[in-house]
């Protein structure tokens, strides 16, 4: 098992690398793709390190950003805390941001989770569905979601979320 998820995040790992090798990515780091408009939205319901279970469905009205990561990665460990001030500044009634763990125990989630200080809701996917579902294959993968229930975009790639660049990404999903 173990041998497994090593390959697996061996293979994630050269996705991500053939993704920062593009001229575009090499440019700044991450690919914005828009979220197609026929795309069916899937379905997320995770439970988070308290035991809460979060339904996107029951998220309507908030703009949301779900973050796919693994402490194993180097990016998405060097996004978590700006993901976390995002989450302190616009608080949860405007934008919620939810970090779902890609294949690690509960144990190692809530160890990476004490020792960054995070607050912001982890949600467990220690089979992948979640990621699987969502069409996730390289990490971080960020997807962000307006207000009003319509997907917008999928980040891939790490991305400054305090910077300009995503503050032109998120100020769309407060409309409604």
């Amino acid at each position: 098992m173990a041998y497994k998820t090593a390959r697996s995040g061996a293979a994630l790992c050269i996705a991500l690398a053939t993704l920062a090798l593009s001229p575009k990515a090499q440019a700044q780091g991450y690919e914005v793709q828009p979220w197609r408009a026929r795309e069916p939205i899937p379905v997320l319901e995770g439970t988070d390190l308290n035991g809460k279970v979060w339904r996107l469905a029951d998220l309507r009205g908030k703009a949301v950003l779900i973050n796919f990561w693994a402490s194993w990665c180097e990016p998405c460990r060097a996004e978590m805390p700006a993901l976390q001030q995002l989450a302190d500044f616009y608080g949860p009634e405007k934008l919620l941001v939810l970090a779902v763990n890609f294949k690690e125990s509960n144990a190692k989630m809530a160890q990476y989770v004490k020792s960054s200080g995070l607050s912001l809701p982890v949600l467990a996917d220690p089979a992948g569905d979640i990621a699987r579902r969502w069409g996730v294959n390289v990490f971080p993968t960020t997807v962000l979601i307006a207000a009003d229930g319509q997907l917008r975009q999928r980040v891939r790639g790490e991305l400054d979320w305090s910077g300009p660049q995503a503050e032109a990404l998120l100020q769309p999903l407060f409309k409604r």
